[in-house]
């Protein structure tokens, strides 16, 4: 069903299916990057409604984990349907939130969709397999079970597609997820649980929170009844999530800082090259872990690849994600 941008900003936390302000009634400010002016605020909730989330994802968990490979991908198929119908106002939510072109920002969703949609074929081919056994009267079967409610922590670079990528294989597999997304993106991640709770997943299967990254990631770090923990970000932080994760032994999966050479060879095609390196450089502003951070070029092309490349920048259009023919959002914040 087609909706409005502000149907998906949704400024409360989705916990066991019900849209909930944090405890203490404290919120966090929401800021447009491209004007620096406040477009809404959201939750600051702590430990105590991580905790609440954790538990209501571990009680869906138990009847979740039994519907059939079959149930979870129609539900999932739904979920890319609706996200594809809703596009261009998912895109401009994001832009609104995070700065980028509303080209890229339309791109982003329509990743985020194909990711699930491939996830929802996956999920209906996770086979088990049976090991020659020692045993004439027996048989050994191995099979693959969803491993319980997992945590999926998001950066705000991407704050759609980052999202897709963790709870897209986690719901296909029969888990459920509390989900914790940037606070200056926090929308993006909202709009998914309204996403999810429209197209029919059952409450509890999906939990967002928002606020407080130190009291939330403890909780999620520490929670027996948390199995998995997924972050994309910093190594710090990677560091910091794996340390506190080691007490209950979780699995872990880290998608880090990245290191991205650009190098460019004397027989090159130049213009090629240099549509590559602009891509590389300035997508989503530079804000991307696999942005180009040097660049390596050899003499016999140096002059004329620096000179290319300085007239492409110098013809990038900068401004606000929402004007038509931006090329160049801001930056997410002074930081």
């Amino acid at each position: 069903m087609l909706q409005k941008t502000s149907h998906f900003m949704r400024q409360a936390n989705l916990i066991n299916g019900e849209w909930v302000q944090a405890d203490s009634g404290q919120t966090i400010d929401v800021n447009n990057p491209a004007t620096g002016l406040k477009i809404g605020t959201v939750p600051k909730a702590g430990k105590a409604e991580t905790r609440r989330a954790i538990e209501a994802a571990e009680e869906a968990f138990k009847s979740w984990r039994k519907t059939t490979a079959l149930e979870r991908s129609k539900l999932l198929r739904k979920l890319h349907d609706a996200m594809m119908d809703n596009q261009d106002v998912l895109a401009e939510l994001l832009t609104i939130e995070q700065g980028k072109s509303l080209a890229e920002s339309k791109g982003e969703i329509g990743s985020s969709a194909a990711y699930i949609l491939w996830f929802a074929e996956e999920g209906r081919r996770v086979y088990g397999d049976i090991v020659p056994s020692p045993w004439g009267d027996r048989r050994i079967l191995v099979t693959k079970e969803p491993v319980g409610v997992i945590a999926a922590i998001t950066p705000w670079n991407f704050p759609s597609s980052m999202l897709a990528r963790k709870i897209g294989p986690a719901l296909a597999a029969g888990c459920t997820a509390v989900v914790k997304p940037a606070s200056q993106t926090p929308y993006s991640g909202l709009a998914w649980g309204a996403l999810v709770e429209e197209v029919g997943f059952p409450k509890g299967v999906v939990n967002v929170v928002t606020g407080s990254a130190g009291e939330i990631g403890d909780e999620l770090c520490t929670n027996p009844l948390v199995k998995k923990i997924t972050f994309t970000g910093s190594t710090e932080i990677g560091k910091l999530l794996i340390q506190k994760s080691a007490s209950t032994v979780k699995k872990v999966s880290m998608e880090l800082g990245g290191n991205a050479p650009f190098l460019v060879f004397d027989d090159a095609d130049v213009d090629r090259a240099v549509a590559g390196a602009v891509t590389a450089k300035y997508r989503n502003s530079g804000q991307t872990c696999v942005c180009t951070n040097r660049f390596l070029v050899q003499a016999g092309i140096y002059d004329q690849f620096v000179e290319k490349l300085a007239a492409a920048s110098n013809n990038l259009k900068v401004g606000s994600g929402l004007e038509e023919g931006v090329q160049q959002g801001p930056l997410i914040d002074e930081k």
